[in-house]
Parts: C-alpha cells; sequence; structure tokens
C-alpha cells in the first residue's frame, strides 16, 4: 500500500529561491518535451498532406518517460546552459509528468496536455538522491538543497521508518495552500483491519441546506465556509483590483502593493479550503468510528455544478472530499462502503412502501407518498432508502459462522458495488434535481 504524508516547510529565503528555481527548471523540461512532442506530429501531418507515403515520413516521437529523459540529457547543454544548478530530477519529473500525462490523453482520461505557465502550480518531484527525514524529527532532507525546517513533527512517519515498517520511495517539493509543502510517498504494509460484525448499517444523503442527512434522522449542519468568507473576500480582491497587477500584453509588472493583496486574497481562500477539509474529516471519521456499513449516492459533482445558480453551494459544501475521505477511511477500518448507482431514485421512493413517482422537484423539501400516506423530510426519506439498500446487499453477502465470525464471499473491505441495483456505470451528465 503507498501513502503520503504530507508536511508544511518553514524554508529560509535562500531555501525558497532554490525551491523556485527547481520548480522552474521542472516546468522548462516539461515544455521543452511538449514542445518536441507537438513538433514532431505537426512535422508529420505537414508530410500526409503533402502526399508523403508512411515509409517516407520521419518516424513517431518515444513519448516513454524514459525516451524524453534521453533526448533532453542531449541538448540540456545547449537548451539550458544553468541546468547545473538545479538536481538532475527536476528536469526528469518535467518528462515523467508529460508522459503521464500524455498516457492520460491517450486513454481518454484528459484532455491534450498545455503548456505550462509560472502561474500554474508550482511543483518538483525526486525519486533519487539525498532525501528523507532529517537530523532530528524538526526536518527534511532534499537533493542540492539540504535540511529543510518544518512547521509539524515528523515523528508519525519517523517512528514507522525507524521500526522498519515504511519505506519512503520518493518525495515531491510543492507550494499550496499559501505555503511550501514536501510529501513523502512511503510503502506501508497492507492494511489487516479487525472484522466488523456488520450490524451498524447508515445511509448518509448529502445536500446543500444540510451537509448530510443520516438514516438515522440525524442532519449534519453544512457550515458553508465559503458564503461565511464572501464578505471578506469581497473587499480583499476589490483592494487588490485598485492596484497595479501584472499585464502580459504590455509586459506590466505588479507592483508590491498588488502582490500583498493577492497574498491577502490568497490567505483567505487557503483559510476557507483547510475549514472545509477539517470539517469533512471530523465527519467522516466519526461515520467510519460509529458504523460498520456506510451507503452513499454517487453523485457525478462535475455535472452538477454545470447549475450556474448552485454551482457555488455544491463547491462549498465538498461532496467529493466526503467521497474521497471514506474510500481509503473505510478501507483502511474494515468498513463496507456500498456505492450506489447515481440513477437510484432514492430521493423519488418511498421508503415505507416501496412507491416510486414519476416527478419530484428540487424545490418539494417534504416527501408525501400518495400510496401510505407517508409523509417526511426528503433528505431522511432518501437516507433511509439507501440504508436499506445497504441492509438487503449486507444480508445477502454475510454469513454467520459458528464462532461468531462474519464472512463475505469475494467481498473486501473499502469500496464496493452491492448487487441488484447498485451499478459502476458513469453516465456522461447528470442534471442538477434529476434524482
Amino acid at each position: 500500500m503507498i501513502r503520503a504524508y504530507l508536511f508544511a516547510l518553514n524554508p529560509t529565503e535562500s531555501q525558497v529561491e532554490q525551491f523556485r528555481s527547481h520548480c522552474g527548471a521542472q516546468r522548462f523540461a516539461y515544455n521543452w518535451a511538449l514542445a518536441q512532442v507537438k513538433a514532431n506530429w505537426n512535422q508529420r501531418k505537414a508530410e500526409e498532406s503533402y502526399g508523403i507515403t508512411e515509409t517516407d515520413r520521419i518516424p513517431w516521437i518515444n513519448t516513454s518517460a524514459y525516451s524524453l529523459r534521453k533526448a533532453w540529457n542531449q541538448v540540456k547543454g545547449e537548451v539550458a546552459p544553468w541546468w547545473v544548478e538545479n538536481s538532475k530530477e527536476a528536469y526528469a519529473s518535467g518528462c515523467a509528468n508529460l508522459a503521464t500525462a500524455l498516457g492520460n490523453w491517450r486513454d481518454g482520461r484528459a484532455r491534450m496536455p498545455r503548456f505550462k505557465s509560472k502561474r500554474d502550480r508550482q511543483s518538483c518531484r525526486f525519486t533519487t538522491g539525498a532525501f528523507g527525514l532529517g537530523r532530528d524529527r524538526r526536518h527534511v532532507k532534499l537533493p542540492r538543497i539540504g535540511e529543510v525546517c518544518t512547521l509539524e513533527s515528523t515523528r508519525k512517519l519517523a517512528r514507522k521508518v525507524e521500526a522498519g515498517t515504511a519505506r519512503i520511495m520518493s518525495v515531491t517539493l510543492s507550494y499550496q495552500r499559501g505555503r511550501w509543502h514536501v510529501s513523502f510517498s512511503v510503502e506501508l504494509p497492507d492494511p489487516e483491519p479487525a472484522p466488523r460484525s456488520g450490524g451498524r448499517v447508515v445511509g448518509v444523503d448529502l445536500g446543500i441546506k444540510t451537509l448530510a442527512t443520516l438514516s438515522t434522522g440525524e442532519q449534519i449542519p453544512n457550515p458553508r465556509r465559503l458564503i461565511a468568507a464572501q464578505q471578506q473576500l469581497r473587499r480583499a480582491q476589490r483592494v487588490m483590483s485598485r492596484r497595479r497587477g501584472p499585464d502580459r500584453r504590455s509586459g506590466q509588472v505588479p507592483s508590491n502593493r498588488w502582490r500583498k493583496a493577492q497574498e491577502r486574497v490568497e490567505c483567505l481562500h487557503t483559510r476557507v479550503a483547510n475549514q472545509r477539509r477539517d470539517y469533512a474529516h471530523k465527519f467522516t471519521s466519526r461515520l467510519v468510528d460509529e458504523f460498520d456499513t456506510i451507503a452513499i449516492e454517487d453523485l457525478h459533482v462535475a455535472g452538477m455544478v454545470r447549475n450556474r445558480r448552485l454551482a457555488r453551494h455544491i463547491a462549498d459544501a465538498g461532496w467529493g472530499e466526503i467521497r474521497r475521505q471514506l474510500d481509503y477511511k473505510t478501507s483502511a477500518a474494515g468498513v463496507r462502503l456500498i456505492v450506489a448507482d447515481r440513477w437510484f431514485a432514492s430521493s423519488k421512493t418511498c421508503s415505507g412502501c416501496g412507491t416510486a413517482k414519476a416527478k419530484l422537484m428540487l424545490s418539494e423539501r417534504t416527501y408525501a407518498c400518495a400510496a401510505c400516506g407517508l409523509v417526511l423530510d426528503r433528505d431522511h426519506n432518501a437516507a433511509l432508502n439507501l440504508a436499506a439498500l445497504a441492509a438487503v446487499d449486507t444480508a445477502q453477502l454475510v454469513r454467520e459462522q459458528p464462532d461468531g465470525t462474519c464472512v463475505r464471499p469475494g467481498i473486501t473491505p473499502g469500496s464496493e458495488i452491492a448487487a441488484g441495483r447498485v451499478s459502476d456505470s458513469t453516465p456522461p451528465r447528470e442534471r442538477v434535481g434529476a434524482r
């Protein structure tokens, strides 16, 4: 199992300059390799338009990480005479990132890679060299940079490394959330969680008015961090708009007052993101601790945010982050995660008699069943349907043994696809309110 350990850094000014230099070197190698690939493709396209046969055309460029790195090493003295100022891993990571991006584009998982600019996220990855934990639990080592002080203790990772249960594979330096961070990719033993009885089942319906409604009837309030910070953000962005900012067309350099105003805006966004992430961690950890089976819906968040009236509120709720945290936390704790198909009519179906409505407007917050007369909150009804789906699936997959343990044939803890009404289909888009 591969896990990441992220630590915030407290570097000196000279170390910050080295960080930026290495990230800039990574970006330069990435753009150079992408230019070579596009030039090769354009040349072949031009030769095809001239009627040149395939055998006489220039051969396809090899876009593997090894080939791109080999081509870079042959010309780095000419295109980048300053390459010796940075670690060779900075340029290698740029070539490797492009190879991965092209592979994702060919497989249909991403769009065609574009050239990176200085405004993009700064990062650099090291896979070889002198990197790891420092002389104490307040320092980390990076190639060519040396030891860097951290803002937090690295004891959690240090204890595992000293015990021999963890091995550091690579380290990534990045600038995010207004600070420089270092992320260690660590190889750990596969988790062997204690078996859960499977008796505590809960359905979770995510929403906007309330962040989540549980099948137990409890409603988790939505703190709406971004909405609460809108007044401060508007004021800070208004101040930044009055300063002399950068202009790429005229080459205008931003003023120091504009940079300070931009830092203020970034700090506000960072605080909102940290608060949202912390709230999601506390909520998901509580679910994993209190329940043995959790049922949620496969929400198409990317399609929902196309609704301009609800996009800000949906993004502020952080549904995708909650799903991501539940995926890995349930896997490590031995909790079953049932992911219902996104077309499963949890809101339209009556939790009492099972009758489904043909249409249910998003503005109807109370569910009233015409068949059995059941009246209850719309989100609570959806959570009860998810819990019932999980209970049926658990009864089919769990077989009690004489010693009291539970066996789930063919099922491993973590994210699962339940039998019957649950599938892994992924429609291209989903309209808000379709549930």
